[in-house]
């Protein structure tokens, strides 16, 4: 190991936590799970230090440029459990302070109102919904009602809406095609790809869209319903491959939508274009056959740009940044580039 590593992960935790601890919200003197305790006195990185260094992540600047919000996950060896919780900062690294801490991780938090409020998803209610709050901590409230977990959200740039992603059932159980046997746990397996890395894929990622009005959000559309495709892509699921339009009134998002063996040979996605006034949907990368993902719409709403390999099938193929004039359908190419993943 480089003599100058653990200095410098000591930093990332002592800069992550020179803050204060703010009480349990429900009640208790500290969370379940919180700042740890480091003891370096052989001098040895040993795995317990390594997991006491809390892991600081997904950094967002406020609109007014002078604070930063990010989360901050703590591990607990003894109780085989880490919990995440949110700090903001001033930019010039001022002011540190924890504005979270309960027994439930607060995940996906961004600005809100100017500044003013953070909207995050916890799973303080049962379910992950999406919750808000004042700037500082204080006035938490509930504002989803989502019939099952919310993963992942994105506020339109008028928040007028609420686009985020859930899980929606994909394929059919035992109990679905025997129903005379309720206690069966053996699964029917009649297609491929039917388990991702350590999941079997029995839910699928679907993107919906819900206004948003008097601090609720309201009715949720899957705007790929009846769609036995996955957006956000698996197995990653990112919040990437979902994006509004600067004037709120379109969405996009990358998806692969192929099943069975297509499914499981090929790389080829598409950029998609949903308009929530009329429903109807546009591909607007038809015809290119390698992966496309990252859909970013310019802030004149005038062009999208996204990554994109060429070939249809091969993983390792060039990253290139397209970017594609809305107006007239003119798609252009940088040279290629590497993206670190």
């Amino acid at each position: 190991m480089n003599n100058n590593t653990l200095p410098v992960l000591m930093a990332t935790v002592l800069f992550a936590l020179g803050c204060s601890p703010l009480a349990d919200k429900s009640g208790s003197s500290s969370a379940p799970v919180g700042r740890p305790e480091i003891n370096l006195a052989s001098g040895i990185l040993t795995p317990e230090i390594l997991y006491s260094l809390s892991r600081v992540s997904d950094a967002r600047l406020s609109p007014d440029g002078t604070k930063v919000l990010y989360g901050v996950t703590f591990v607990s060896i003894e109780q085989n459990k880490s919990n995440r919780e949110l700090v903001t900062v001033n930019t010039d690294g001022t002011d540190k302070r924890q504005i979270t801490q309960t027994s439930q991780s607060e995940n996906n938090a961004v600005w809100m109102s100017d500044g003013r409020e953070i909207a995050f998803l916890s799973s303080q209610s049962g379910s992950s919904q999406i919750w808000l709050m004042n700037a500082d901590g204080s006035n938490r409230r509930q504002i989803s009602d989502y019939a099952g977990d919310i993963e992942g959200f994105i506020f339109s740039p008028d928040e007028k809406h609420i686009l985020f992603f859930a899980n929606i059932k994909y394929g059919d159980r035992t109990v679905d095609i025997f129903p005379n046997l309720p206690k069966a746990t053996g699964r029917i397996i009649s297609d491929l790809m039917y388990k991702h890395w350590d999941e079997w894929v029995e839910t699928i990622p679907h993107p919906f869209v819900a206004p948003y009005e008097n601090g609720k959000m309201g009715t949720a559309k899957d705007i790929m319903a009846g769609e036995p495709y996955e957006a956000p892509m698996k197995p990653y699921t990112d919040l990437a491959d979902l994006a509004w339009s600067s004037d709120s009134k379109q969405i996009a998002y990358a998806s692969r939508k192929k099943t069975g063996m297509d499914y499981s040979l090929s790389t080829n996605s598409d950029i998609y274009i949903y308009n929530i006034e009329s429903g109807k949907t546009q591909n607007l990368t038809e015809g290119m056959m390698g992966y496309d993902t990252a859909p970013t719409f310019s802030p004149d709403g005038n062009y999208i740009a996204w990554i994109s390999q060429e070939r249809d099938g091969y993983e390792s193929d060039k990253k290139r940044l397209f970017i594609a004039n809305l107006g007239n359908g003119e798609k252009k190419t940088s040279p290629p580039i590497l993206t670190m993943i």
